[in-house]
């Protein structure tokens, strides 16, 4: 197993504020000098799991006191000149929010050339509330998803001559990218899901999927992923092609590991902190999706503990740890936690970890990555491929 250290890179001293954390906080909230100071702390934790050997996991979000990363690619821009080792994640880019897929295209390019080849790219689907940041409309969004994603694939893997672009929703002249990536055809390509419907399409194109914070839920979608990934290449995918994202708080005892999971905290009660007008407009998701949603209420988009209830939002550590999202302890509690989870879900060959959340100081931070890397990961790599018998018994 390969481990990804990842930080949404937050600006916590605003989580005092009352109200919503995404869309209408007040920018009066943030100090640009603490922001800055925060970027460049959530940088040098970057890294640091470079040296320890750990690769690199950015993401991006807009208008949120949650996430600063307003362009992954400008963090892994960074990163691609100052790591040598680790491999550089974005997951991801939200495609049906750029007015430009081709300058994406340039900068995945650029990137990968900075790194000597290390980027991978995930093209995302976006959060439904950045939405009303992009001013773009919600109705036919994956339809620009995966045109936007076309044409940036055309681009970066085109060796010919340029090409011109007139589909539904782009329009280009000419294509011609200045530089090309290091790696062909492509940088290794990602896509996240949340369901065995969802899992499937990244399947059949031998993407490696990620599922975030799912919990129980991340069986049935590595199920998803490999039936498909069958069909579609005549062979079973290796545990290399999936992942799965979760906060780890590591620490030399049980008592401080605890309490560094409680600064972590914080990640989940301000995300669930978004005025309601944002969840969901109109046009975001498909009808189908729509009426799976209505039809099981909204205890069923929440992940679920071992005895079937739904996780509170403000749930404690232990149950954060019951339902999947929280690996907590010393180093060989953390690597008992993930031995179980992996057999629980089939195996996968990729933690997205965060190793920083909520409001985590830098020395403990610095210190949880420093157990994982030498304490945990070692072990963790040694995990080998689950028997596929085992794997659809595990998904039940």
């Amino acid at each position: 197993m390969k481990i990804w250290q990842f930080s949404e890179q937050a600006y916590h001293p605003a989580f005092d504020a009352p109200g919503a954390m995404r869309v209408t906080l007040p920018q009066h909230h943030c100090d640009p000098a603490e922001a800055g100071r925060l970027l460049n702390r959530y940088l040098d934790e970057y890294l640091l799991a470079d040296e320890l050997g750990l690769n690199i996991m950015v993401n991006e979000h807009h208008a949120a006191a949650t996430c600063m990363s307003t362009s992954c690619m400008t963090t892994l821009a960074i990163l691609a000149r100052q790591t040598s080792k680790a491999r550089l994640l974005a997951l991801g880019i939200p495609l049906a929010n750029r007015s430009n897929p081709l300058r994406v295209a340039e900068e995945i390019a650029m990137a990968d050339c900075l790194s000597g080849g290390r980027l991978e790219v995930g093209l995302v689907k976006g959060a439904a509330y950045e939405l009303f940041m992009s001013n773009r409309q919600p109705t036919d969004f994956m339809g620009r998803f995966w045109e936007a994603h076309d044409l940036i694939l055309d681009a970066i893997t085109n060796q010919g001559e340029n090409f011109s672009w007139e589909g539904e929703h782009f329009h280009y002249r000419t294509a011609s990218l200045w530089p090309r990536p290091v790696q062909q055809p492509h940088p290794p390509m990602w896509g996240t899901a949340s369901s065995a419907f969802s899992a499937r399409e990244y399947g059949r194109r031998g993407y490696t999927c990620a599922t975030f914070l799912s919990g129980a839920v991340a069986r049935a979608v590595f199920a998803g992923y490999r039936e498909a990934y069958a069909e579609a290449h005549g062979r079973q995918a290796g545990q290399d092609k999936l992942a799965y994202l979760a906060l780890v708080a590591c620490a030399s005892d049980t008592a401080t590991a605890f309490r560094r999971a409680e600064a972590m905290k914080s990640y989940f009660t301000t995300a669930a902190r978004l005025d309601p007008q944002f969840r969901n407009p109109l046009g975001f998701n498909p009808v189908e999706a729509n009426v799976r949603m209505l039809q099981a209420g909204p205890a069923a988009m929440r992940p679920r503990m071992r005895n079937g209830q739904p996780l509170p939002v403000d749930g404690t550590i232990e149950q954060y740890m019951d339902a999947g999202l929280f690996f907590v302890g010393t180093p060989d509690e953390v690597h008992a936690q993930l031995v179980q989870f992996h057999a629980d879900t089939g195996g996968f060959g990729n933690l997205l970890m965060m190793g920083q959340s909520g409001e985590l100081d830098h020395a403990d931070t610095a210190d949880n990555l420093t157990l994982v890397a030498r304490e945990v990961a070692p072990r963790l790599a040694e995990l080998t491929e689950i028997p596929l018998e085992v794997r659809y018994e595990a998904v039940g």
